[in-house]
């Protein structure tokens, strides 16, 4: 009865991991390394990040980026070509019409600055479905913008880190545009350096903040499972998760 009990387990954990790693999530092994923070919306494998999108709000829930040096010395110009999701269905997809005149900006989850190290890379950064309606001065081109730029730095100085992002929504969030695209009360990151087994995270509103003020957003990466109700670093063993995750960064890396 136990070897019969034991079998049974081996079958189901070997479907778990062919379930887990089918279509886009075997094309981006590397950047599912440690685990994905959840299991709603649809998957997508682009060349510069992971993806779950929500076809209700029409944002993403999360996405995931890999970086390196040689991602982050990239040196490709800046193409701004924002365009709906070819692979998403008009009415599950946010539209250019819905950002015009929203007063939001179109804000990158993964930033097109990470990805000057290829070209598709960046043409794919500029898909709505990796954006949300983000506060203009002082949040998407201020504060966000500053913290995009220390990641940056942080994955020159760490050689290779991986960052969660994604927004948060109020119970009763409005929207932009005929499509109803949902605006975020707030937006989380998480950096995580695997070499070192630390992470740095950081919960900001959605709205004009002070960038010298950035400390002031450092939360643990367990404050934002907690509000957004994901799972990070889940293919950590859960005490190493624990030793990670219930850490109060004391203040910025340097």
């Amino acid at each position: 009865m136990i070897k019969k009990f034991i079998a049974n387990c081996c079958i189901a954990v070997l479907l778990t991991v062919q379930v887990v790693f089918a279509g886009p999530l075997e094309d981006c092994k590397e950047k599912a390394e440690y685990g994905v923070p959840g299991a709603s919306g649809e998957i997508f494998c682009r060349k510069g990040y992971l993806l779950a999108h929500d076809p209700v709000r029409k944002t993403p829930i999360w996405v995931i980026e890999h970086l390196t040096v040689d991602k982050v010395t990239g040196s490709l110009p800046r193409k701004d070509k924002f365009r709906a999701d070819p692979e998403l269905p008009k009415g599950s997809r946010a539209e250019l019409s819905d950002y015009k005149k929203s007063g939001y900006d179109q804000g990158h989850m993964a930033p097109s600055a990470d990805m000057a190290w290829d070209e598709q890379a960046m043409a794919e950064s500029f898909y709505l479905s990796n954006m949300v309606p983000q506060v203009g001065v002082g949040m998407n081109r201020g504060i966000w913008k500053d913290l995009e730029g220390k990641v940056r730095k942080w994955a020159l100085d760490r050689k290779s880190i991986y960052v969660f992002t994604g927004p948060i929504y109020a119970d009763n969030y409005k929207t932009i545009g005929g499509n109803a695209v949902a605006i975020p009360m707030k937006l989380y990151k998480i950096v995580f350096d695997p070499e070192r087994k630390e992470a740095i995270s950081f919960i900001m509103p959605n709205e004009k903040l002070k960038s010298a003020d950035m400390e002031k957003y450092l939360v643990s990466v367990r404050d934002v499972e907690n509000d957004t109700g994901l799972d990070f670093l889940s293919a950590l063993p859960e005490a190493e998760q624990d030793g990670i995750e219930t850490v109060q960064p004391g203040g910025l890396w340097r």
